[in-house]
Formats: C-alpha cells, structure tokens, sequence
C-alpha cells in the first residue's frame, strides 16, 4: 500500500489534469456539522430527520454538507446553490457541470471524497463492524477462491484482508456508476485504476479512477479552511 500523507486542504482548491484530490473529513467533530447542516437544502434535512437512528442521519447530513461545501469551493460559487441530482444507478453528480467528476463515500464517522476533471471516479471507506461473517460475504461478492483464502487467515489477519478486498471492489464499482446494485452485470471496458488509500485509524479505503495512473493529492477537510 502507498504512504497516504493527509494533509490540511487549501481554502481555494484546484484541480489540474490527471490528478485526483481526496479529502477526509470527520463527520463527528461539532464545528464540522455546524458548518455542513447550514448549507444544505429543506430535502436534505428532512431526508436526515428520517433515519431511524438520528446519529445516522447526523452523520448522513455532515457528509452531504461537506460534499457541497467541498464542490462550491472548487467552482467558486454557493456551497447551497449546488444542484445535486443522481445518474442512471443513482450515481450523484452535480447538474449542468460538464467536466467536474466526484464520488463520496462514508463509514461511521470518517468520511472521503475524490473530485477529478473530466474523469470519473470512485471512492469507498469502511470501517470494521461487529459481528460480520467476512467469509460468507467474500464468497458471495469475490468467488470461492477469495473466500477459501480468508478462511485460512487469523480473524485480525481476516478483516483486514476483506476490507481490503471490499474497497476496492466498492470503488471500481462507484467510478463505472453502477454500485453494489450493478455488482451482478459484467464490466465493460478498461478496469479502472485503483489505489488503496492509508487511514490513520483502523479500516480500509480505495480510490478508482477510470482513466490511470493519475496523481492523488490527500487532503484533511476542516470548517476553519
């Protein structure tokens, strides 16, 4: 795995060509969301006020608030302006925007972003969870020879291996549109470029790119910037 050096984002952010940027945010820190609810829009929170477990629909809508802040930051416009619609596998993407591409992804508290022109991209994060038959759900979404590899490793040594295996195949799926949902229809086309990104705590991340390699600039999101 390459050395992901997360660094703090700047206020005015660019993209340049064949490069990606990718930005962390913690959805638990109070000033992140303040900062996130202020700009979303009367569906966004009444979608939050919906979940059954309210922590969820609090983290739901400091995710959905940074995308906007982070995309209005890139275009110089209003982070509450953004119009926000889904693609043909519910893929969001920003309406009338010709060339900036984004994915987000977001387990628990840890939220990433990849924002990149003219390219799509992917992104997933996950967290361990409790309880979770890693074996069982590698043979369903890897195939019998995944699985048998998990099973023959220490259960540490195992999660670590399936949430490895599970990003990037989360990504890959995200950057071609189609998500888990399209899992079951085969791929056409190139595979896409995919980086596995370091987490400071415990997890795994991937980035997908569809056209690679690509410079990948790792970026900490905070309200201060």
């Amino acid at each position: 795995m390459t050395r992901t050096p997360w660094e703090p984002g700047p206020a005015r952010p660019r993209l340049v060509a064949a490069t990606v940027d990718v930005w962390c945010a913690d959805l638990d820190e109070p000033a992140v969301r303040a900062a996130a609810h202020d700009v979303l829009d009367a569906d966004e929170r009444a979608r939050a006020a919906r979940f059954a477990q309210p922590e969820a629909g609090a983290r739901w809508a400091a995710a959905r608030g940074v995308l906007r802040v982070l995309l209005a930051a890139h275009l110089d416009a209003d982070p509450a302006a953004a119009r926000l619609e889904r693609g043909p596998h519910g893929k969001p993407r920003l309406a009338g925007e010709a060339r900036l591409r984004f994915n987000l992804s977001h387990s628990r508290g840890v939220a990433l972003y990849a924002l990149a022109l003219d390219r799509e991209v992917g992104v997933d994060v996950e967290l361990p969870r409790r309880a979770v038959d890693h074996v069982a759900i590698a043979r369903r979404a890897f195939g019998d020879a995944e699985a048998e590899r998990l099973a023959a490793l220490e259960p540490p040594a195992r999660e670590r291996a399936f949430l490895r295996a599970w990003v990037r195949w989360e990504a890959a799926l995200k950057c071609r549109g189609s998500g888990i949902g399209g899992a079951e229809v085969p791929a056409e086309g190139p595979q896409p470029w995919i980086r596995e990104l370091e987490l400071d705590g415990p997890g795994a991340a991937a980035l997908a790119v569809a056209v690679g390699p690509v410079e990948v600039r790792c970026r900490r999101w905070s309200p201060a910037a």
